[in-house]
């Protein structure tokens, strides 16, 4: 009798085995393909990321070499090759290698918007903030510049622990003394001359500043600003006039 009690409980226990193996089975089997699925993904990605940035950065070397010597259209299309090959940080650097290609040929407008481009593309806080910098730095010398485009650009620059704060707030300084805001300029100077983390040459250059609002001698930048602004721009290559530099802003 007990052989038999046992060969009936060893079937129930076959019975409940089957019976949970068939509710669960599939989930379990598609929760492997899904975790394969998913592994073979990322997988691919990053193979695919890497194979991107080996093309922008031979694409990048070959336009750094061509700028080197002096081939400003090689340099361009090779710097728009790695632009367009896929690698956020490379696309952005491209980018800011185009828009100093585009200021020494007094492409304003365009070394503005590839700027912009640049800052958007980086995922690197270094790159995106030297990026937007610059691109304030071109908008600071616009005919049309108005203060607070200025500081819509420069303000997210000066936050704590943004790797450019000290020149970004020197920047803001200067565009509020350029509108006439001396007090307000003169405290963002201020903080440069006490501040900690201040490179000995922008705290020179803020207590220069400093000087020269406290004497009276910035009340005439507006109007030597706008008088440069005035003067016409000499043809390239003009007689006398200085040829610019091949070289974009570093």
């Amino acid at each position: 009798m007990v052989d038999i009690f046992e060969e009936v409980e060893e079937e129930l226990r076959s019975d409940r085995w089957k019976r949970l193996a068939r509710t669960w089975l599939p989930w379990v089997a598609g929760a492997l393909v899904l975790a394969l699925v998913i592994a073979l993904v990322v997988w691919g990605l990053d193979a695919r990321k890497t194979h991107n940035a080996g093309e922008a950065s031979v694409a990048y070397e070959r336009g750094m070499t061509a700028l080197a010597e002096g081939d400003n259209a090689a340099a361009a299309a090779a710097f728009t090759e790695a632009a367009d090959a896929g690698s956020p940080a490379y696309r952005a650097l491209a980018l800011m290698q185009q828009a100093g290609l585009a200021v020494s040929d007094n492409r304003l407008d365009e070394a503005l918007t590839l700027f912009d481009e640049a800052a958007d593309a980086a995922r690197d806080p270094l790159i995106a903030d030297a990026a937007a910098l610059k691109a304030a730095f071109i908008a600071m010398d616009a005919e049309s510049a108005e203060l607070a485009d200025i500081e819509g650009r420069l303000t997210p620059l000066v936050r704590d622990g943004r790797p450019f704060q000290p020149f970004a707030r020197e920047a803001l300084a200067l565009a509020r003394l350029q509108h006439g805001q001396k007090a307000e300029a003169r405290e963002l100077f201020a903080l440069l001359t006490f501040g900690q983390n201040v490179p000995e040459g922008v705290r020179q250059r803020a207590q220069a500043a400093i000087d020269m609002i406290d004497s009276g001698v910035a009340d005439a930048l507006p109007a030597i600003v706008a008088a440069q602004r005035a003067q016409p721009t000499p043809a390239p290559n003009a007689a006398g006039a200085e040829a610019p530099s091949s070289q974009p802003a570093q």
